[in-house]
């Protein structure tokens, strides 16, 4: 998804051409992002609309001192955090996520229905461990990619997926120390 630095220049000079390519070329990350964030498409459309509006708003600001997919990623974890506080009051129920799943099947509403109560959960536990699930299981980054984009050391993210795990694990034992 790296873009040339010609086109990222342009567009942080106000060429509408050059900005268009760069959400052509990032769309899907952003979507895809802000769905692991969200679980739900309507959602996900709304954060990722934030985020363009954001991209256009800051594009001047990256500094290619990282990647420009770093960048975007912090970025696109911000404004799902922001949603996540603005909305975080405004849950939907567990029926609407069920009466509206990506598949008719009712093991896939299952499943999804788990992973959102399961995000959810994770979510409550603080600041960093649902950046950090997102990036690394979600999106498949390393942790020292991971510690980029959330700008933290690559032992926090390890520290943080590890703790998501062991409580997870606790959770589905049912609170019982194995």
């Amino acid at each position: 998804m790296e873009l040339s630095e010609e086109i990222i220049r342009k567009a942080q000079q106000g060429d509408a051409n050059a900005f268009s390519d760069v959400l052509d070329s990032s769309y899907e990350l952003i979507f895809s992002v802000a769905m692991k964030y969200v679980m739900n498409r309507q959602d996900a459309e709304d954060v990722t609309q934030q985020v363009c509006i954001k991209l256009a708003h800051s594009i001047a600001q990256y500094r290619f001192d990282s990647s420009f997919s770093t960048w975007l990623y912090r970025v696109v974890v911000n404004c799902a955090n922001d949603w996540h506080r603005k909305e975080g009051r405004h849950h939907q129920s567990d029926n609407d996520v069920a009466q509206n799943p990506v598949s008719h099947n009712s093991d896939v509403a299952e499943q999804q229905l788990y992973l959102k109560q399961v995000l959810e959960q994770i979510n409550t536990w603080g600041k960093g461990y649902l950046d950090a699930v997102v990036l690394v299981i979600g999106e498949g980054l390393t942790h020292q990619a991971a510690a980029r984009v959330l700008d933290v050391t690559e032992s926090t993210v390890s520290w943080r997926i590890h703790e998501v795990r062991k409580r997870l694990h606790l959770l589905e034992s049912g609170g019982q120390k194995s």
